[in-house]
Parts: C-alpha cells; structure tokens; sequence
C-alpha cells in the first residue's frame, strides 16, 4: 500500500487538500448558521443543497470532461469552489448559502470525478484495490483533519473561511503539474432503476436509506452538536469521531463480508447502527454517549454503503456491474437530498433528539427489510463461488469512484477464477 502512494503521492496529496477544504465548509456552515440565528429549516435546506448540486453534477460533469478536457474541467470548477467557500462570511443569508451550496456541492463532484479519473488511470489491475483502500484512507483524514482545524479558529469570523478556500487552491498544483494526459473519458449508461429494483430490492431500498444517514451526518451533525449545547472543540471531536469509526470498521465489515451470507451481515450491521442511534436519543445529554453514538453509526453506515454493492453485484454479470453503480448513486443521491431536510423538520417537530430517531429509522428500516427479503428470496440464487470480494468504498460516491470500485470487483472475481480453473 506504502508503494501505491508513493507512486500517486502528488494525486493524493491534492485529493486530501481537497477533502479538508470540503470537510470544513460542511461543519463551519453549521455552525456559522446556529450563531447568526439561523432556523432549522433554513440550515437544513442549506445542507441540502449541497447534495442536489453533487447529483446533477454525477450526471453533467462527465458531458463536460468529453467537450473540453480534464484539465479545463478541474480548474475551473476548483476556481469556482475557492470563490463560494470566500463568498459564504460576505453574504451571510441563508438562501445566498443554499444557492452557493449548491454551486459548490457541483463543483466538488466535478473535481472528484475528474481528479479520480486520474487515480483511477494511473492504477493497474495488480493495484487497483489498494489504490481504491488508500483513496478512501485519504477522504476520511482530510474530513477528520478538517474537523481540528474547526476546533483551532472562530467560526464567527473570516479567517475559517479563508483556509478551505486556501487548500481547495493550493490542491491544483501537485494534480495538475503531476498528471499524465488522459484517455478519452467515457461513463457507463446507468442501469434502469426498474431492472436494479428487480436485481436486488435490498440493495436499492438500503441505498435510499443510507443517503438520508449520510447526509444527516455529513450536513447536520454540527447543527445537532451546536442546539444540544456542546463546545466547538466538542463537535469537532464528535464529528471525527463519525468518520474515524467509518475508516476503522471498513475493514473488519469488509472481512465479514467475504466469508458470510451477506444480507445476513446487512441485517446486523443495520440493526446495530440503529442501536446505537438509540443510545443517545434515549440518553440525551452526554457528551461520551453522543460520540459514542456518532461513531456506531458512522461505523456502520459508512461500510453498509460498500456491501450494499457488494451484494447486488452477486447478483449482476460482471458486464452489468458498472452500469449498476450509477443507478446505485442516482438512489443514494435523492436519499441525501431529503436527508437533511427530513432531519430539519424532525428536529423541529421532536427536538433535537429527533437527529438520532432519523438516524436509527432509517438503519433500522434497512434491516427489517432485510429480514423480509430473506423469506422472499433465498440466497442459493448465489451459487457457491460466484460472491464478489468485497471492495471498500465510501458512501461520497461519484460515478468515477463506482466504476473503480466495480473493476476492483471484477478484476479480483477474474483472479478467483484463474485460481481455481484446472491448469
């Protein structure tokens, strides 16, 4: 793994330059929006926002790499991302932030795509998964390393809003002075959500759901911790707590994953994520049960992400598998779309508990559904060797890093192949 980053060292750099960048702005609006008296509803619409703005972007970005090139398609939406993340502390309104989330929840999808287009090219197929693993250890500690930087400045000020704007800019030069030209960019049509239902009801129903997690974690994590009273310092803990969880239960999940029947492992994951929502909706008013809470959740929601699509592959021709991702991330999409909003108005009806029922629903509704598509549809349908290997992925998706993830599946499903074919 140390020789996979060593060989892309300059992509990853940039790619974590901008995952701080993208981590900041996520929790400082958050914050910046609960100390100018911001109403529930008009944060939770500003988080929002981002996602519609990533969904669009999933679907006309690679339109825009085929025009005019990656190189013009990086600069200038990074252009654009470092010009909102300055303009949000000028224009403090919380319609002029959800038109700029939107704007910026664009161009970071466009910057991934094209920026992991680039991984993606420089890998091979002996190194395809470790790239993969390494891309996703770089997400999450530019996400948690952001979340510091929040603890260290006023959120009150110009000065936090200024640093993203600063690693967003800076995160151009190792990319685009280290890159190779690339190929022609080409995307799979995605998959008919008619026939990804018919494939796995499962898999397309948990992911709807663990867009909602995701974007209530991702958006409204910082509005929670501020209206239950914690500290700056504390949110930022309890946010990293989020994603550390994400990273470290990746793996062990990962194992499980390769040597279980997986929507059995579905179900379990689920239902603990949804325990350990309840742990701080019924204990409200600790901060050690928040984090510890956070971190379930985080821990299972994001790998829940990664076996989802695991599973449905077991069920697709390796042919169909790209075409699959997109219309996983067309579900996933819309599900984060709501999530915020659903938190927003939840909070308002309930309280601020109402974070952690969302939460716990939605992982909860995931494994009850798994529980009854097992007395619908038995899993001798998967026949003995015809499970993929498990590929870790994050649940910020864009259509570039499905597609990786796919050919990791496909190129480790050969190998298993060629291993027990007779010589």
């Amino acid at each position: 793994m140390f020789q996979v980053f060593t060989g892309s060292w300059a992509l990853f750099v940039g790619m974590f330059m901008l995952m701080v960048g993208n981590g900041l702005q996520g929790t400082l609006l958050g914050l910046r929006g609960e100390a100018e008296g911001f109403s529930t509803l008009s944060l939770s619409i500003v988080m929002s926002a981002y996602f519609l703005g990533f969904l669009f972007s999933s679907r006309f970005t690679p339109e825009l790499i085929r025009r005019v090139g990656h190189v013009r398609v990086f600069a200038a939406l990074g252009s654009m991302v470092s010009a909102v993340l300055i303009a949000y502390p000028v224009l403090v309104d919380p319609w002029a932030w959800a038109v700029g989330r939107v704007i910026i929840g664009f161009c970071f999808c466009g910057v991934y795509i094209t920026a992991e287009s680039w991984l993606n090219d420089a890998s091979s197929n002996e190194n395809r998964g470790k790239s993969l693993s390494v891309y996703m250890i770089v997400q999450m500690a530019g996400i948690v390393f952001a979340q510091w930087i929040v603890s260290q400045g006023d959120v009150s000020g110009y000065i936090l809003f200024i640093i993203p704007s600063i690693m967003v800019s800076l995160a151009f030069a190792p990319v685009l002075l280290s890159v190779k030209p690339m190929p022609a960019f080409e995307t799979t049509k995605p998959m008919r959500l008619r026939d990804l239902v018919a494939a796995s009801p499962l898999a397309c129903l948990g992911m709807f759901m663990l867009g909602g997690v995701f974007s209530a974690q991702f958006g409204m994590s910082a509005v929670y911790g501020s209206r239950v009273g914690l500290t700056v310092g504390e949110i930022s803990f309890f946010v990293s707590a989020i994603y550390v969880a994400a990273l470290v239960l990746q793996y062990p999940i990962g194992w499980l994953s390769d040597r279980m029947d997986r929507r059995v492992l579905i179900v379990w994951v689920s239902l603990l994520g949804a325990a350990g929502s309840m742990i701080a909706f019924l204990v409200p008013g600790s901060f050690l049960l928040i984090v510890i809470s956070g971190a379930i959740v985080g821990g299972t929601s994001n790998p829940l992400y990664a076996l989802l699509i695991a599973y449905l592959n077991d069920y697709l021709e390796k042919e169909d598998m790209a075409a699959a991702s997109g219309g996983l991330l067309f579900i996933n999409g819309v599900g984060a779309i709501l999530g915020p909003l659903t938190v927003g108005l939840m909070m308002d009806l309930i309280g601020n508990n109402g974070f952690w029922l969302f939460t716990g629903v939605l992982m909860a509704a995931v494994g009850a559904y798994g529980m009854y598509r097992s007395t619908q549809r038995s899993r001798d349908d998967v026949l003995e060797g015809d499970a993929v290997p498990y590929a870790p992925v994050s649940a910020a998706s864009t259509p570039v890093a499905a597609e990786w993830a796919q050919e990791v599946y496909i190129d480790e499903e050969a190998a298993m192949e060629e291993e027990t074919t007779p010589a």
